[in-house]
C-alpha cells in the first residue's frame, strides 16, 4: 500500500461524506488532481530512496488525472450527490471562472473555444492501468467499477479523442494569456497586526 501514500491521506467514510457535503453546498468549488505520476521503479520514481526507504523518503502523491472525471461522475452524480449542472461545474466552468478564462473556457457559447467533452452517462468502465493514458506505470483505482465515461473530446472544435482512441499531435496546445483575475486581489486579510503591504503593524 506505500504506493499510495498521499497528501491528505484518504480518511474514514464519515470525512468523506463531510468533504461531499463541502462540495454539494458550494464551499468546494472545483474538483480536481494534482495528478503525481510517479513510476513505481523509475530513478526519480514513487521508490527513489529503496524498497525500505521511511515515509519521508517516497515521493508523494498519486495519478489521478485520467480518472479524475469518471471517478468525480460516478460518485457524485450517479450516486445522487450531486446533479448534471454542478458536475458540469466543478470540474470545468469553476475552473475557467476561477482563473479568468471564462467565458473563453467553461462553457459551450458562440465565440468560446469549443472544448467540449460528449459523456456517455450509462457505460459502465473498471478502471486498469490497460486502459489509462496517462504515462505511469500503476492507478490508485485499479479494480474500480464507475458508470459514466468520455466518449469523444473535442479541442477548440477539433476532435481529439474518439472512444479511446487519440487524434492529437505534439504543438496542437495553445498558450491561452490571461489577465489578473478577482480571486487573486488581496483582500486586506491577514492572520496577525502586521501588514507585509506597508510594513506596519496595524491595530
Amino acid at each position: 500500500m506505500r504506493r499510495l501514500i498521499c497528501s491528505p491521506a484518504p480518511r474514514s467514510v464519515a470525512d468523506q461524506q463531510a468533504l461531499w457535503n463541502h462540495v454539494r453546498t458550494g464551499t468546494i468549488g472545483n474538483v480536481t488532481s494534482d495528478h503525481a505520476p510517479y513510476n513505481m521503479d523509475a530513478p526519480d520514481g514513487k521508490f527513489w530512496a529503496g524498497d525500505n526507504a521511511p515515509f519521508s523518503q517516497i515521493a508523494n502523491g498519486v495519478p489521478g488525472l485520467e480518472t479524475r472525471m469518471p471517478i468525480c461522475f460516478h460518485e457524485g452524480v450517479v450516486k445522487g450527490r450531486i446533479d448534471l449542472q454542478q458536475f458540469v461545474a466543478l470540474t470545468s466552468t469553476n475552473a475557467a471562472r476561477l482563473f479568468g478564462i471564462y467565458p473563453q473556457k467553461g462553457t459551450i457559447a458562440i465565440g468560446a473555444d469549443a472544448d467540449i467533452v460528449v459523456w456517455d452517462a450509462e457505460k459502465k468502465v473498471r478502471i486498469t492501468q490497460e486502459i489509462l493514458h496517462h504515462q505511469t506505470d500503476y492507478t490508485p483505482y485499479e479494480g474500480m467499477d464507475v458508470i459514466g465515461w468520455p466518449a469523444v473530446t473535442l479541442s477548440r472544435g477539433r476532435v481529439v479523442w474518439n472512444e479511446g482512441e487519440v487524434d492529437c499531435q505534439a504543438g496542437w496546445g495553445r498558450f491561452l494569456a490571461r489577465a489578473p483575475y478577482d480571486y487573486i486581489k488581496p483582500r486586506g486579510v491577514f492572520p496577525t497586526p502586521f501588514n507585509p503591504i506597508t510594513g506596519k503593524i496595524e491595530a
